[in-house]
């Protein structure tokens, strides 16, 4: 089979292909933008994993060299090795779009594969693997709730653009990403962005801009599904057990809104840790082997209850009103040698934010697929086990770790002042202390206060904060939009809407959702309650910190950076990079040199510094008629001496020019290694320097 569906966005072509070449996948589909063509594959295992607490998807997003016509990898490898952070976030964005449309009680392992076959370095394959993944599982017999579509936004607020190229992209304001499913009209189930402070109006805009476009895909894909779709696979669903039902409700009536609803997270978590261990040990001896169904029926009772008493009552666990933040506090300089540090606390979040200062070469190389350069702003995320007071092996950042590390480093990235204003390598690492609810967005702000603390001169400083939803089953218009959203409010809730920026607009946006999707009323109102509650964290920042500190730490390096003619770096360089690592081993600096002949002079010590510059001003200077130099005299010839003005510079003085008086021999008058004054009297066509002596001698009187 090979069938091919074209559809029109953006003076572009969207092709869907079905073939059958990963004919033993469950569904698999071809999909090309421009030159960008993505395969997505969907398999399901055959056997069922029925105790597990969750769902088991995986997405794969598989970055392949070949697509950008590039050999890469490690010098004696050369193949791809572990996915790039750019990898694991467009998995994630996958993941995330497509998680809640299965089955709640489907237990077979599924797997979705994206991999990029050819890029053509215009078309971004992300948005491309998701529609691919929503098509592969639409035509699949995987039990699937599709499809879904997702396309992007950039420009500004005089012009949108749908779906642009990366140089466009470089241009614009905003970059988002829409994915969106029809349930009697759009819903979006899926959000991610970054701004350069834009403001909430724009974004709901581009969100508008993009509908028509969304709706055409998914109707497409539905079309596809008519004519080439599987017949889905029937999910078995467990039988209920109304008798068993009823004793555990009986069992927990009373009992369990009072241990959800308390403020503290420890005792909430004892208080619940107890009941499951009662409640188990209440139905052993009755129902030996109902432990797992009796806590999935826990589960559900938690859920209902909290949202029931959200939505019907405006209560939460903590006691909170459904507008209320939690308790915040900031501090800046709390550790006494690093470059610049930052605390945040909401509630139980607490976030410290550590900063580094670097040379220009201390950049990160990125060499990936799409995108290849260098990286000056880095932000890192660490979540150790103690922070949720848990015990677990301390490897690797996981792809949660990568992703939260990436959205923090998106929201912050606007506000770093450009390299011509501050040359320095900056990186930034977050270590969660204690977690409860929104470490991402409480990043934002500790590393705000690490920036200012170091005295990167940062436009504004930027806050995030996270979003939750309660609605009524089967009911998306009777809901609540709760602020600053906590643990079992993260857990059961319907929505984690993360939104950062600053005080003149939003950086960063991720939404996903545990039910189908949010309306554009509730997208709207949860742009406008995040930027109330930005400006109110923001106020209470700039209480501690209202502005970078106007000098850098002691222990900070500094950078001395000034401009020579291009001409001169070789001379800078010397042979086989002689005369540079010579300036850097004497002086104890690093230096850098940019093409353009721009020198950045990193130090530890100012002097250092200084040394380095003077060292390599000598090297570069352009000596011109009538200077004066003290010069060391490295050659004698019968004709005159060779004397050294500047490091690597020579000049001749004759030896008519050596005395007001006729000198029968050189050595006479000067000798091999004196340092003696002399004068440019004239530089030839191809660049030689005559000097003289006596003139020299004259002009010191």
């Amino acid at each position: 089979m090979n069938k091919t569906y074209k559809l029109k966005l953006a003076d572009r072509e969207l092709l869907l292909e079905i073939r059958d070449l990963a004919e033993q996948a469950n569904g698999s589909v071809f999909v090309r933008y421009g030159d960008t063509l993505v395969l997505a594959t969907a398999v399901m295992a055959k056997e069922e994993k029925p105790d597990q607490g969750f769902f088991p998807l995986t997405v794969e997003y598989e970055e392949r060299y070949y697509a950008a016509g590039k050999i890469k990898g490690a010098r004696y490898i050369r193949r791809e090795g572990k996915p790039s952070d750019e990898a694991v976030c467009n998995a994630r964005l996958i993941d995330r779009a497509i998680r809640p449309l299965f089955p709640e009680n489907l237990k077979k392992e599924v797997q979705v594969v994206i991999t990029i076959l050819s890029f053509d370095g215009q078309n971004e394959p992300d948005i491309l693997g998701l529609i691919a993944a929503s098509l592969a599982l639409s035509i699949s017999d995987i039990p699937w709730q599709g499809p879904i579509a997702a396309l992007r936004s950039g420009g500004n607020k005089d012009q949108l653009i749908l779906n642009p190229t990366y140089e466009e992209k470089e241009k614009s304001q905003i970059d988002i990403v829409f994915s969106a499913l029809d349930r009697d009209g759009l819903i979006i189930n899926m959000i991610e962005g970054k701004f350069d402070q834009a403001e909430e109006s724009l974004i709901l805009r581009a969100w508008q801009s993009l509908k028509q476009d969304l709706q055409k895909i998914i109707d497409l894909q539905k079309k596809i599904a008519k004519e080439l779709g599987k017949e889905k696979i029937t999910v078995n669903v467990s039988e209920s057990d109304a008798n068993l039902d009823k004793k555990i409700r009986d069992f927990l009536n009373g009992k369990l809104e009072q241990v959800i609803f308390q403020k503290k997270k420890d005792e909430r978590t004892k208080g619940m840790d107890q009941l499951k261990k009662s409640l188990l040990d209440f139905i052993k001896e009755e129902y030996p082997e109902k432990s797992n169904y009796a806590l999935s029926v826990l589960d559900k009772e938690i859920d209902a209850i909290l949202h029931e008493n959200a939505v019907k009552k405006g209560e939460r666990p903590d006691g909170r009103k459904i507008e209320e933040l939690r308790d915040i506090s900031f501090e800046a300089g709390l550790l006494p040698r690093t470059h610049g540090s930052g605390l945040f606390c909401r509630g139980e979040t607490k976030a410290l934010s550590i900063l580094t200062l670097g040379a220009p070469g201390d950049q990160q190389l990125v060499e990936g697929m799409e995108i290849s350069g260098k990286k000056r702003f880095m932000h890192h995320y660490n979540f150790p086990p103690y922070s949720v007071g848990e015990t677990r092996p301390m490897r690797g950042p996981g792809r949660r770790e990568i992703g939260h590390g990436m959205l923090v480093e998106k929201a912050l990235l606007p506000i770093i002042p450009p390299v011509e204003q501050f040359p320095y390598t900056i990186r930034i690492v977050t270590e969660i202390l204690s977690s409860n609810g929104s470490t991402s967005m409480a990043s934002v702000t500790a590393s705000s206060l690490a920036l200012m603390d170091a005295g990167v001169p940062i436009l504004n400083p930027a806050t995030g904060i996270s979003l939750g939803l309660m609605s009524e089953k089967n009911n998306i218009d009777n809901y609540k939009i709760l602020t600053d959203i906590q643990g079992p409010e993260d857990h059961y809730g319907d929505m984690d809407f993360k939104v950062a920026g600053t005080k003149n607009g939003i950086t960063a946006l991720q939404m996903d959702v545990k039910i189908p999707g949010i309306t554009e009323k509730i997208f709207k109102e949860s742009l406008e309650r995040g930027k109330e509650v930005r400006e109110k964290i923001l106020n209470g920042l700039e209480k501690v910190l209202d502005k970078p500190r106007p000098e850098l730490s002691p222990f900070a390096p500094r950078i001395i950076v000034f401009k020579i003619n291009p001409e001169k770096i070789r001379e800078v360089i010397g042979p086989g990079g002689k005369i540079i690592n010579e300036i850097i081993a004497e002086c104890g600096v690093s230096i850098d040199i940019e093409d353009t002949g721009e020198i950045f002079i990193t130090a530890e010590k100012e002097e250092a510094g200084k040394k380095a510059l003077e060292w390599i001003k000598n090297i570069t200077h352009e000596v011109k008629i009538g200077e004066i130099f003290q010069g060391r005299v490295k050659r004698i010839i019968p004709i005159g001496a060779f004397v050294e003005i500047l490091p690597g510079q020579e000049g001749l003085v004759h030896i008519s020019q050596l005395a007001p008086w006729r000198v029968n021999k050189v050595e006479d008058i000067v000798k091999i290694g004196e340092t003696v004054p002399v004068k440019v009297i004239s530089i030839d066509e191809q660049g030689r320097i005559n000097l003289s002596l006596k003139e020299a001698r004259q002009n010191h009187g």
